[in-house]
């Protein structure tokens, strides 16, 4: 058997692909459901992720299983709006003649701001196509110094530096440039005329996870199973971790793992595997085997709003603005109201660096009225008696800081060099989640892991 530490979609994918090569799984997750970061609220219609979610034209993987699985019919690719909010005042940025209508940067910064996009390296007033080929290159190089001299000063000041505080708050400066180009070629190609396609499920991506876990079985899933414990031919523990955490230090080659332990319902129960598949965050694969990660992850605060009325015309509304908030997402500008019984459905989130932040030490209720004040702030017509409800929710860990050095930190999907023969990790600390964390990324690690321990 193959023990899979973590049910969502990393480990339900890992599962899922194993079980493909005729291979007997046990998923064990440590709380009382499966889907992890896109887990979902009810509303009078479909459901709604908790953190926003949808696609990009890149994510190749994620497509195919929705195929694999019978949902391709209902996968939707729709034309997105984004808008800036300077000074009180909305500004389209999707299609090109309302970048060329941005009041706030001249016509030479939108050319080398649009060159840097398009992937065209024109410093020394001679085009390159290849500069950008490698984003790898540009893995040291610090982000600031990278669109000084990739674009203006006045397009870093203007443009991207509200953006970097909103995305990495008091780390921007730690990010690498590669992180940008990344993301600039993960977004995939904008049409010159529509703007650019985004994809997204009917009735949400909780119905990918669904049709994913009843794929994988639900007697092959074990919710409410805390793993504790990685035990190898080593030498077994009493406290969780310490077998492989010795074979770390003894190279990890001369250990095979044998057995996991978990804990569910009071009681403490043993199995024994052929390989573990720790899908989880790089703490709990510390925890289980003492591999070290050095990555640092940022937490995320967001609230979903339901309202009785439209307040803007955007999707995604990037913020120039002493917002308390980082993001405003009106999903049903995206998503139609119909598909959840009439409500207009609206994200605020801000990421958090340190759980010392002010955002982060507030109740959900003092979150919300924060941002309810920040709202009427940006959109006179809001009226909080016209909130029919609002949820928030918190991750300490929804997202890599993707900081100059990155690659050297990501920890291999097979770890029988480091820990011991037939650990594997699918987490979010892996390599398939650079240079973007997403729920693609996800199922592209538990898919390396499986096919690593199914061609031994």
């Amino acid at each position: 058997m193959i023990g899979v530490v973590g049910g969502g979609v990393a480990g339900l994918a890992a599962a899922y692909r194993l079980q493909q090569r005729g291979r007997e799984v046990q998923v064990f997750e440590a709380s009382d459901d499966v889907g992890g970061l896109a887990a979902v609220y009810e509303t009078a219609g479909d459901p709604i992720e908790k953190f926003y979610h949808h696609l990009s034209a890149s994510e190749g993987t994620i497509v195919e299983l929705i195929d694999e699985l019978g949902l391709g019919d209902d996968l939707e690719w729709r034309y997105k709006t984004d808008s800036y909010y300077v000074d009180g005042v909305v500004h389209p940025m999707e299609k090109a003649w309302e970048i060329l209508a941005y009041p706030h940067l001249s016509i030479y910064d939108k050319f080398r701001l649009a060159m840097l996009v398009k992937e065209i390296d024109v410093r020394g007033g001679w085009p390159k196509f290849d500069t950008y080929d490698d984003i790898t290159d540009f893995e040291d190089v610090p982000i600031k110094e990278f669109l000084l001299d990739h674009t203006t000063r006045h397009v870093y000041e203007s443009f991207w530096e509200p953006l970097l505080d909103a995305k990495f708050g008091s780390r921007k400066e730690d990010v690498s440039a590669a992180w940008l180009l990344g993301r600039v070629k993960f977004r995939g190609e904008r049409d010159v005329i529509r703007g650019e396609q985004l994809g997204y499920l009917e009735g949400g991506f909780g119905v990918l996870l669904d049709e994913l876990y009843g794929a994988v079985g639900e007697e092959n899933v074990t919710t409410g199973a805390r793993v504790t414990e990685i035990g190898t031919g080593a030498g077994a523990a009493a406290d969780g971790g310490a077998a492989v955490a010795g074979a770390t230090s003894t190279a990890g080659t001369d250990s095979t793992v044998e057995s996991i332990t978990v804990e569910r319902d009071g009681a403490t129960e043993t199995h024994e595997v052929d390989a573990v598949v720790v899908a989880a965050m790089p703490n709990v694969l510390e925890d289980l085997t003492g591999y070290p990660c050095e990555i640092d992850f940022q937490g995320t605060v967001c609230s979903v709003w339901s309202m009785e009325e439209s307040l803007s015309d955007t999707y995604w509304l990037n913020i120039k603005d002493e917002a308390p908030f980082g993001v405003f997402i009106e999903h049903t500008n995206f998503v139609p109201p119909e598909r959840y019984g009439g409500e207009h459905l609206y994200y605020t989130a801000s990421y958090i660096q340190s759980p010392e932040e002010d955002l982060w030490e507030m109740s959900n209720e003092e979150v919300e009225d924060h941002w309810a004040e920040g709202i009427g702030d940006m959109f006179p017509g809001f009226d909080r008696d016209g909130v029919n409800w609002v949820q928030t929710a918190r991750n300490p860990r929804t997202a890599p800081i993707y900081e100059r050095g990155y690659l050297d930190m990501v920890v291999p999907y097979d770890l029988g060099a480091e820990v011991a023969e037939g650990v594997y990790y699918a987490g979010m600390a892996s390599r398939a989640q650079y240079p973007e964390r997403s729920l693609n990324g996800g199922i592209e690690a538990g898919y390396a892991c499986a096919d690593l321990i199914t061609e031994q």
